[in-house]
């Protein structure tokens, strides 16, 4: 099993989401439940693909962290 992070952004018309681990792999959606059900599907096509290609999945090494500033 890996982890991979995903990041969300708020858009004009909703959200989207994609995976710095994982190139390419982006999901967008009207919703913040809909657009991480689209990433999770995203995430496990692009696996799969690489499976069926013999390719190597990447390992995950983005982080994030929140930092808290005074205003």
């Amino acid at each position: 099993m890996r982890k991979y992070l995903v990041i969300y952004e708020k858009t004009k018309t909703g959200y989207s989401a994609y995976v710095p681990d994982l190139p390419g792999v982006i999901a967008t959606g009207k919703t913040k439940a809909m657009v991480e059900k689209n990433i999770f599907s995203a995430i496990q096509f692009h696996i799969e693909g690489l499976k069926e290609e013999n390719m190597r999945i990447p390992k995950a090494h983005a982080e994030s962290e929140i930092l808290e500033f005074p205003l």
